[in-house]
């Protein structure tokens, strides 16, 4: 037996045997194997994302159908999926090692089933109080944490020169679900699709029919899809396996931490603004439909996260993300002469195409810093199993394990910006009648990162 073959042995969907690194290896069986579960996983992660946001398309709609929630209630929709999806990313992060990626892939994705069935029901009954919508969002933060796991799985199938491409590729492509949510909602609502489920729809002043039900059910039937398409088209890889304990060390390194703020000026950036936008725009611009416009920012966002990632393996992750962080701080500052004052004059045409740049330096500095925590995590692990006189594998193995913890984690910190920045809206608009002051806090959080990134690690790159 061929050394190639006997490191791709399988029992069933177990992979035993996986070295990417080796280049023989790659050439012969790794890039076909790791390309399937990547293209498995593309689909699942962006349904994932299509149900975490599903608030930023239905809450606009809410009071259409007859509930009576104010802006501040339904920015606080829009913002709590972000705050469960936040916190379950800590342990999804640890989940694969433990389980294997494609067990915990179509777990995790079948699950999502819940939140939207419910949520269509909960949208047809004005009396459903608002703690059912908060118990709903909630459960819909279960497929933001998808997003850690997803991650840690994708990183062990590639070598370290193609982890920021193919990582990349599922993060950005994964993000796309925003954009997709955001584009389809709206037209679903308009057809009559599920009435055999008891979507009836409510008429609206003009004459025409809401099926807001719609918004949710119609991933169902995909996400059930996708579930048996992970269960039988992935692997696990025995290689990946670890315990709980012998990830957690990696919390205790400051550069999770570090990576945890840049990340969550990016990323964080990214899914807040997803979330809160479409209320934002129509607080400022209420004679615009905001839903028409909705998804361009998102789909720039995720587009550009794909393309930060390929960039970065070309430029490296350190530089690409400083300039990145530059230019969110200009951004951040045109935006302010945009917004009306006191309800008076305004550009929506500059608002919106100011934001679509916010959307794309937060989607290229989403793929530069993933990039930067995987060159980072696995240099630090290499260098210290080769001080305790370590083997190269035994390296590679805990390397592969600590970038995959690291990533998963930073990706939870990152997760709290979809909390914030709306809540950040909706809390300055309340108190101020105007989103400036909270725009404000974001110009200074992105000085500081690119402050950050120069100090910690610019200086010691450009040596």
């Amino acid at each position: 037996m061929s050394e190639s073959r006997a490191n791709t042995q399988k029992t069933g969907s177990l992979i035993t045997e996986w070295r990417p690194e080796e280049p023989a290896f790659w050439q012969s069986k790794g890039h076909g194997i790791a390309s399937r579960n990547l293209w498995i996983s593309v689909p699942c992660l962006l349904l994932a994302f299509c149900v975490w946001m599903l608030f930023s398309a239905v809450a606009v709609n809410l009071n259409k159908v007859g509930f009576n929630f104010t802006t501040d209630q339904l920015f606080m929709l829009t913002a709590l999926p972000s705050v469960s999806g936040a916190l379950l990313r800590v342990p999804y992060s640890f989940m694969v090692p433990v389980f294997g990626g494609r067990r915990w892939t179509a777990f995790s994705t079948g699950i999502l089933i819940i939140p939207c069935v419910w949520l269509g029901f909960a949208v047809q009954n004005p009396a459903t109080p608002f703690s059912v919508f908060i118990m709903i969002a909630l459960l819909c933060g279960f497929a933001g944490a998808n997003f850690a796991s997803s991650m840690a799985n994708i990183s062990f199938f590639f070598p370290k020169a193609k982890q920021g491409g193919a990582l990349g590729i599922n993060g950005g492509l994964g993000n796309l679900g925003v954009s997709v949510m955001q584009l389809v909602a709206p037209l679903v609502i308009s057809l009559s699709m599920f009435a055999v489920f008891g979507g009836t729809g409510v008429e609206q002043a003009d004459g025409t029919m809401l099926f807001l039900e719609n918004a949710a059910w119609v991933w169902v039937p995909l996400l059930a899809v996708f579930t048996i398409a992970a269960w039988f088209g992935m692997n696990d890889l025995a290689t990946s396996k670890a315990s709980l304990k012998s990830q957690l060390p990696v919390l205790k390194r400051a550069h999770l931490w570090i990576m945890g703020v840049l990340y969550l000026a990016t990323f964080g950036s990214f899914i807040g603004f997803s979330a809160g936008f479409a209320m934002l725009a129509k607080t400022q611009f209420p004679d615009v439909n905001i839903l028409h416009f909705a998804f361009f920012g998102p789909l720039f966002g995720a587009l550009a996260r794909s393309a930060g990632g390929a960039i970065s393996d070309r430029f490296g992750g350190i530089k690409v993300s400083l300039i990145n962080f530059v230019f969110m701080a200009i951004f951040s500052a045109l935006l302010f002469t945009t917004l009306p004052n006191n309800g008076v004059g305004g550009n929506f045409i500059a608002f919106f195409g100011v934001f679509l740049m916010l959307f794309l330096t937060a989607g290229l500095g989403s793929g530069s810093t993933f990039q930067m925590i995987s060159v980072i995590f696995r240099k630090l692990t290499m260098d210290r199993v080769k001080a305790q006189g370590g083997t190269e594998e035994r390296a590679l193995r805990e390397a592969a394990t600590d970038t995959a913890a690291a990533l998963g984690f930073i990706s939870a910190i990152g997760a709290v910006g979809g909390f914030f920045i709306p809540k950040a809206f909706g809390t300055s608009l309340a108190l101020t009648g105007s989103p400036a002051g909270a725009m404000k806090v974001f110009l200074v959080f992105y000085i500081v990162c690119v402050v950050i990134t120069w100090v910690v690690y610019g200086r010691k790159s450009s040596k």
